[in-house]
């Protein structure tokens, strides 16, 4: 007598089983970093070792900086006449400029002798530009907020353009009285 074994049935369910997804993207990204910083240590310490040869590629050549060497010029007081409708408003300006000169290699005492009248006759340049440009101004103009500012500007252009010989670097105002 055979007896049959008795069936069970078991219920199949179709429900995949759920993975934690927040702890898998962290540990994903932690070993990305991780496996980023160790390869790249590695690259690292064979480039710095020498290990690894690196062929340099053939730059251009940087290119030549001349050194300057600046002096201060300073000028005697300017008095200027200011164009105020009244035409009783003056200006009394002392400057200081600061002047570059190509750095030679070989200078000798006679050259620097040779240079002291050619500034000289540069001053007298300098001058008449600064008197032209201080002409031009207003007492008002000039005592503005932004007006030295604005007349240092217009100064270092206006020499630059007019006397190109004197290679003017910096302008400084040592002097500023306006009367009106």
């Amino acid at each position: 007598m055979a007896t049959t074994p008795p069936v069970i049935q078991t219920k199949i369910t179709s429900d995949p089983v759920k993975l934690p997804l927040m702890p898998l993207l962290v540990a994903v990204a932690l070993g990305v970093v991780v496996a980023t910083v160790a390869v790249g240590g590695v690259v690292y310490y064979l480039l710095r070792s020498g290990k690894v040869p690196i062929r340099a590629t053939a730059a251009p050549p940087a290119p030549v900086i001349v050194s300057t060497k600046t002096h201060l010029v300073v000028l005697e007081p300017l008095l200027a006449n200011l164009a105020d409708s009244s035409g009783s408003a003056y200006l009394r300006l002392g400057l200081t400029l600061q002047v570059a000169d190509p750095v030679a290699e070989k200078v000798k005492e006679s050259k620097e002798a040779e240079a002291k009248p050619a500034e000289k006759d540069a001053d007298a340049g300098v001058r008449d530009t600064a008197l032209t440009i201080l002409g031009r101004e207003t007492s008002e103009q000039l005592l503005a907020p932004e007006g030295k500012e604005k007349l240092k500007k217009e100064l270092k252009a206006a020499l630059v353009e007019r006397n190109p010989e004197i290679k003017v670097t910096d302008l400084f105002i040592t002097e500023f009285l306006v009367q009106r």
